[in-house]
């Protein structure tokens, strides 16, 4: 009887994931203010002020990177994505990639 329970179990989230088709990793961001970001001027603070908590933080070669990333994909229908990579020399931007699939 347990068996039975498990493999109910189961094939009950494999079907609410495959009913549902969508997965969705990161967190949204607001992206109106991207275009206000000044290299060598713009900080970390203001990076944070502007687009909340990076959902990821890294380091590339030694320099501080911050990225902001909303990624939505679809067994049926257009994969969503937006991400912003935001690098940091002396606790300014350095230089910021802004990439989406949101056309128009």
């Amino acid at each position: 009887m347990k068996k039975l329970t498990l493999l109910s179990s189961v094939a009950l989230g494999a079907l609410l994931l495959l009913s549902s088709g969508c997965a969705r990793v990161g967190n949204d961001f607001n992206t109106n203010n991207v275009q206000e970001i000044k290299i060598g001027q713009t900080s970390q603070a203001d990076i944070r002020a502007m687009f909340g908590k990076p959902w990821r933080v890294g380091i590339e070669n030694g320099v501080t990177q911050w990225t902001y990333g909303r990624y939505t994909y679809r067994l049926i229908g257009d994969t969503d994505t937006k991400d912003l990579v935001v690098k940091f020399k002396d606790g300014k931007v350095s230089a910021y990639n802004f990439n989406t699939t949101d056309v128009d």
